[in-house]
């Protein structure tokens, strides 16, 4: 069964199939007698001469300039044309896809003053696979989407790269109604979210695996450590690494005799680092999934008392700290992975064959993939800066300060394919260090994942061309294969 956008409130996990499978969407039909009374309404406003913002005015700090009746629908078509100004390469099909979703959404609650047939056109776009090219590039988040949003109402009459077979004619209020919102934003950054749990699941499971790898120990999981500090997500985090790692025949072996005392941080503080990263996960979603709920235009239209009213639902403000902190998570997914990397390929710590291969100096085993780790972990650190905190005033200081959460949230996809491209090397890295305790066996869970591991990647007996293996194994991080694990756990799953 399709799912109704407009009275039913959007879960994150309706988000996640929106962007990741295209699940069937459609109109709430109990929708339509609010969006044409809110369409009433602009035209109550219009036959009655008031200035009304957006309506029969300019836009921005041109608001003050009048604009007669006759020129309307012109002014509405101009508003979108001028303002299709994007830059840079086209949004994926998942991004467009998801922002159609949260436009649709969005209007359909019959605050925006556009007429159901709109609304209606979007649909069609989203069910006809309509996707419109929108350059990733353009928003400063306030103010709406403005760019990014004006080129896919270009496409709506007839304008641009796609377009729908039979373009609309905007009414008053339309086009701004289009332009205007978050919806963009908000899209990225749920895109951004998404990946992001993809990652953090991975980098649970290789953890783990790389505490067996490293003989390391699981005594700093123990429930009362965690509960003392009472942190929830670091209590949560603690009690998957002992479910992971329960049964481990390779803990065993060292419970009694191990000569160490405290393993590096990078083993024994996961509860600590990823349960802190996971409270800013759920934060950062619990934003994001009120947004997406929300109607973010202006000005907004409320029918029952015929009033427009200007406010500034349109900064994206919220979307740019959660983005800003999505960032910061994933930036320390990697970086805690690629130490633990690091750690294993390091013989005099892990106590494993130096960089992991039977004969080095002869073979350099996982030597520069650890390189390549340490190289996408920098980047993402350059990457982490906040976005929020910037702000460059715009429309002749009317819009004076701007959320710059378009560019927080885009920069997501980046980080994550970065700490996707980290974990990866992890999986490996750990999978071979766990081979080589045999005849020891990790935990009977963490077997599964090794079964998993080696059906795309074999053992690394010596060295070979080690790119298409680091490929393969961030396919399976990017396709969510451990997000089981983390079930109940992430946001979205």
């Amino acid at each position: 069964m399709p799912l109704r956008l407009g009275r039913q409130s959007l879960t994150l996990a309706h988000l996640r199939a929106i962007a990741r499978d295209g699940i069937a969407i459609e109109l709430d039909p109990d929708c339509l007698p609010g969006l044409e009374a809110s369409a009433a309404a602009v035209n109550r406003i219009v036959r009655s001469g008031a200035p009304a913002y957006g309506i029969n005015t300019g836009f921005g700090k041109l608001a003050q300039t009048r604009i007669p009746d006759d020129e309307l629908a012109r002014l509405q078509r101009n508003l979108v044309l001028s303002h299709a100004a994007g830059i840079g390469p086209a949004l994926p099909d998942e991004a467009v896809r998801l922002i159609l979703a949260l436009k649709i959404a969005s209007l359909a609650q019959g605050f925006s003053g556009v007429h159901a047939a709109t609304v209606v056109a979007l649909v069609r776009m989203y069910r006809e696979r309509i996707y419109p090219r929108i350059p990733a590039k353009g928003s400063v988040g306030a103010s709406g989407d403005l760019a990014p949003l004006a080129h896919l109402a270009a496409a709506m009459i007839g304008v641009g790269e796609v377009r729908l077979p039979e373009p609309i004619v905007l009414a008053p209020k339309e086009g701004l109604a289009l332009l205007n919102g978050t919806q963009v934003s908000t899209a990225l950054a749920l895109l951004g979210l998404f990946a992001i749990e993809d990652a953090f699941s991975a980098a649970t499971v290789a953890g783990a695996l790389s505490v067996d790898a490293a003989t390391g120990s699981d005594t700093p999981f123990d429930a009362r450590i965690h509960a003392l500090r009472g942190q929830p997500g670091q209590i949560d985090m603690a009690r998957r690494y002992r479910e992971l790692l329960s049964g481990s025949a390779i803990r065993a072996s060292h419970v009694r005799g191990d000569d160490r005392v405290q393993d590096p941080y990078s083993l024994r503080c996961q509860p600590q680092v990823m349960g802190a990263c996971l409270d800013l996960l759920r934060s950062a979603a619990r934003t994001l999934e009120v947004e997406a709920r929300g109607v973010s235009d202006n000005p907004l239209v409320f029918a029952d008392s015929g009033e427009a009213l200007s406010g500034g639902n349109f900064h994206a403000e919220p979307v740019a700290l959660a983005a800003d902190m999505l960032a910061l998570a994933c930036a320390e997914i990697g970086a805690l992975s690629e130490r633990r990397i690091a750690l294993l390929i390091d013989g005099t710590i892990s106590r494993l064959p130096h960089f992991l291969v039977e004969h080095s100096g002869l073979n350099s085993g996982f030597m520069v993939a650890q390189v390549s780790a340490a190289a996408l972990a920098s980047e993402n650190k350059s990457l982490a800066h906040p976005a929020s905190v910037d702000s460059l005033p715009t429309s002749a200081n009317q819009e004076d300060h701007v959320s710059m959460a378009t560019f927080a949230a885009r920069r997501l996809g980046e980080m994550a394919e970065n700490t996707a491209g980290i974990v990866a090397i992890e999986l490996l890295a750990a999978a071979q260090g766990v081979d080589f305790r045999r005849p020891l066996s990790t935990s009977p869970v963490l077997r599964v994942v090794m079964r998993e591991i080696r059906a795309a990647v074999p053992f690394y007996e010596a060295d070979r061309h080690f790119a298409p293996d680091i490929g393969r194994a961030k396919d399976l991080v990017t396709a969510g294969t451990f997000n089981r694990h983390l079930a109940g756990l992430l946001p979205s799953l």
